[in-house]
């Protein structure tokens, strides 16, 4: 019976058998490096959503720190700064 196959099919199993393993082992490679990128872009959004966040504070801070009452508070009290009469004003033609 074994005389019935050839060296060259014995040589096509081989051959075959060796494709089917080097297939099986990229579409796991495949499945491992798909899953990682998958696992990083997650990783990613989340620091883009946190840092989304963290903008909108910082924008609501800058909105409270100029303020206009804000402003003129600190010029009143720290500098001293008073709204100045009628009489004070000067104009400046060309």
């Amino acid at each position: 019976m074994a005389e019935r196959y050839s060296w060259r099919w014995w040589l096509m199993l081989v051959l075959l058998w060796s494709a089917v393993l080097v297939s099986a082992l990229a579409v796991v490679r495949t499945a491992h490096l798909t899953r990682q990128k998958v696992n990083q872009l997650e990783v990613l959004r989340r620091e883009a959503n946190q840092l989304h966040v963290q903008w909108g504070q910082y924008l609501l801070e800058q909105s409270a720190w100029s303020a206009y009452g804000r402003i003129e508070k600190e010029a009143t009290e720290k500098l001293q700064m008073v709204v100045p009469r009628g009489e004070q004003l000067v104009m400046v033609s060309e």
